[in-house]
């Protein structure tokens, strides 16, 4: 079950949803809108290994710039909020203006588990050439009702601030 938008902030003001800073502007029918952040990662590799610590390099980009990704250019953002719920299940989703642009802000990763809180890292995809800003709405987030017994997230990505590149490499050093 999906939470609504007077639902999503109720549940934000009885603190059982984390989403900072709140802007009561961003609540929608049944989402909260997500604003670009100003860090991106560009991989450096051909050819990622997902044994291996992939080479990447970290760029910030001003809200008067933005950045320009033209047609398979990938690239991850980040949310400038800080959000998560160890009550609700947050699901991304790319804002429907952003997809109609040719802009995946997601390649398929829109599952959020319950109990992470932190930036969303956003993977970035761009079929047409396109321009983006720090500071746009990109996103929207929804909060799902879960069912079964809650068992909290405590992976890698636990209180990512920025974006956060792959660390899948970590999975295989536990071998």
């Amino acid at each position: 079950m999906i939470l609504t938008g007077s639902e999503i902030s109720k549940q934000v003001k009885e603190g059982k949803i984390e989403i900072s800073p709140f802007d009561p502007k961003s609540v929608t029918t049944n989402s909260y809108d997500l604003s670009l952040g100003s860090k991106f990662i560009r991989y450096n590799e051909q050819v990622i290994d997902p044994r291996k610590k992939a080479k990447y390099s970290e760029f910030k980009v001003s809200k008067s710039e933005g950045i320009t990704l033209v047609p398979g250019d990938f690239v991850l953002g980040h949310s400038q909020e800080i959000f998560g719920s160890d009550f609700f299940v947050p699901i991304i989703h790319a804002k429907s203006g952003i997809a109609r642009m040719g802009l995946f802000v997601h390649v398929t990763a829109d599952l959020i588990d319950i109990g992470s809180h932190g930036n969303s890292t956003f993977q970035f995809f761009a079929t047409l050439p396109v321009k983006i800003f720090p500071g746009m709405k990109i996103a929207q987030v929804s909060f799902w009702v879960p069912k079964g017994k809650i068992i909290l997230y405590k992976g890698k990505y636990q209180s990512s601030m920025g974006p956060k590149p792959s660390m899948i490499y970590l999975d295989y050093q536990k071998k």
